[in-house]
């Protein structure tokens, strides 16, 4: 596969898990491919929209002690586990070392030791969440012991289907990702809101059956998939290296290991990181559960802050992240210099890291600026007084703060992890144990100080210190080339000017007509905000032309095809 297609199905990956829009595709009896592309954007609208009314729905039905157990203590158990278990294996297994030449029985008989290191995980978090846990009173929180039985099964189970993610990954089958995951959760919302209203003295049953089939739904969809597909013309034109389903199953090949070691020893390197990133991941978490600084009921509405904060994060850049890091781990060799390296594919990796800095810095600061201005009004209309008299708007003013950095750190650390050597993976884990000792002993410093503020405070600080380790990596790796990718965190001088205008135009906006007064007086500041962000918008298209351009090309499927 050329370094062309590579970046186009890299493209094609991240557009799809980034796009609502489903109305740029006009279906004909004759455009193959059309229907399953309007219905994989379908499937993305009723993904993100159900997810968010089940949100608004939850809040006014349950109280928010329930809330922060479920967001906060079990949901960090699941994704403890399953983070633990399997994304090491990830890491590994879809890195470009091994090229075009690996042996996929290999590849699938390592991953499917996530499963059994799930087990593990899954007994010993247990433990601790049911016996060394404060445990929630009865009365507010009901049936908490058998919900965390509940979520850890869910997590074992969802390693059920890991094997096939990474197949599927590998081999770029886009939709399938995002139609199992948009099905999984169109049923998980289904059986949420029907407990909600008809079965609420549940308690906490409630989220772990709905947490179940979530889970179940995954893995069925990729099971019930590869069953169609292996062994279909389909899969023989495309040449996929399995042609049964036995091949899925861990087997030991005549003539080679059980394993391919060097996958295994990167393997191992990415676990010793992953008790690290995970801790930086969820950090705040951890200071919540273990330390006990916040309230059930304070962690629940940090929480939902939190979720609304990090949308944008979770909807647009973790896609491009994932999507770019496997084009970047399949066009540079791993730990080698630009130097012994394919001119063309060198090129075409800084220009896409260029382009990629420049767009999600733009996303970033326009949601820094019109963040504060319209934080107050957001939650008012999505939690009513519940999340807008109390510490909320605060705290999302903060975080639209923090989504800048979050931007800026995804996409140069999918490229740093993708072109780093072994031994730079074992280095930088040095570098991770720092960054998570200075995070805990900074979380629990400031939360005392500034409450759920504090965490999101720690959280800045720590990924301003990962941001400046990648740049200094960036900027070494292509330090003796005719590359500068680092241009990209420059936006245009115009393009500043019209933002800072639009924080102060905004920001009087607030003072005057939001959020006391009727709905007049929010409509006029929704208009006042709508007619910054399109002065926004024009001064983008008029200076950031390379950027546009690599938008219209590459993220947009339309565009897209009238360039292949």
């Amino acid at each position: 596969m050329s370094t062309q297609d590579i970046l186009k199905n890299a493209s094609t990956l991240a557009s799809y898990n980034v796009l609502l829009q489903v109305n740029n595709c006009i279906c004909s009896s004759r455009s193959k491919g059309c229907v399953s592309d309007f219905l994989v954007r379908v499937s993305q609208v009723m993904f993100r929209v159900l997810t968010f009314l089940l949100n608004a729905f939850t809040l006014r039905f349950v109280s928010k002690e329930l809330i922060g157990v479920v967001n906060v203590r079990l949901t960090l158990l699941y994704s403890t586990l399953v983070f633990l278990s399997r994304e090491a294996f990830r890491r590994a297994c879809l890195s470009g070392e091994s090229g075009t030449n690996r042996s996929w029985r290999q590849v699938i008989n390592l991953l499917w030791l996530t499963v059994p290191l799930g087990v593990f995980w899954a007994i010993l978090l247990g433990c601790v969440w049911l016996w060394l846990l404060e445990v929630p009173d009865a009365q507010t929180v009901p049936h908490y012991g058998p919900s965390v039985v509940l979520f850890a099964f869910s997590g074992v189970q969802e390693l059920l289907a890991e094997p096939l993610w990474v197949l599927a990954q590998a081999h770029m089958f886009v939709r399938l990702k995002v139609i199992a995951e948009s099905l999984a959760m169109v049923a998980k919302c289904s059986v949420t809101v029907v407990l909600v209203v008809f079965a609420r003295d549940w308690g906490l049953y409630i989220f772990s059956a709905a947490h179940l089939v979530y889970t179940g739904f995954l893995v069925v969809c990729y099971v019930v998939y590869f069953i169609h597909f292996l062994g279909s013309k389909e899969a023989e034109k495309k040449k996929f290296p399995l042609q049964h389903v036995r091949d899925l199953l861990p087997c030991k090949a005549k003539g080679e290991p059980l394993v391919d070691w060097t996958v295994a020893r990167l393997t191992w390197s990415f676990f010793k990181q992953s008790f690290l990133k995970q801790i930086l991941t969820e950090g705040e978490r951890y200071v919540m559960t273990f330390l006990n600084v916040l309230s059930f009921g304070d962690q629940g509405i940090y929480d939902i802050v939190n979720n609304l904060g990090s949308m944008v994060a979770r909807f647009i850049f973790l896609p491009i992240e994932e999507s770019f890091y496997i084009f970047f781990a399949k066009v540079l060799e791993r730990g080698r210099d630009i130097e012994s390296q394919k001119k063309e594919d060198v090129a075409i990796a800084a220009e896409v890291l260029e382009c990629l800095m420049k767009l999600v810095l733009v996303i970033g600061l326009i949601i820094t600026v019109f963040g504060y201005a319209y934080s107050h009004l957001a939650l008012d209309l999505y939690g009513g007084a519940l999340l807008s008299s109390g510490s909320g708007p605060g705290l999302l003013r903060c975080y639209s703060c923090y989504v800048l950095l979050l931007a800026v750190n995804g996409v140069t650390e999918c490229f740093v992890f993708a072109a780093m050597s072994q031994q730079e993976v074992d280095k930088y884990n040095l570098v991770m144990l720092a960054l998570s000792v200075s995070f805990l002993v900074l979380s629990y410093m400031l939360t005392w100080w500034a409450g759920g503020v504090g965490f999101i405070l720690a959280n800045c600080l720590n990924m301003a210190l990962r941001i400046s380790h990648s740049l200094l990596f960036i900027h070494h790796y292509f330090q003796f080339s005719q590359w500068k990718p680092l241009r990209g965190l420059l936006p245009s001088p115009l393009l500043l000017v019209v933002l800072i205008l639009s924080a102060v135009v905004t920001a009087v906006s607030e003072a005057a007509f939001c959020c006391n007064g009727g709905w007049l007086l929010r409509m006029l500041h929704i208009c006042v905000g709508g007619v910054c962000l399109l002065f926004v918008l024009v001064a983008v298209l008029f200076t950031e032309t390379r950027l546009v351009q690599f938008v219209r090309t590459q993220l947009l499927p339309r565009y897209r095809k009238k360039h292949t």
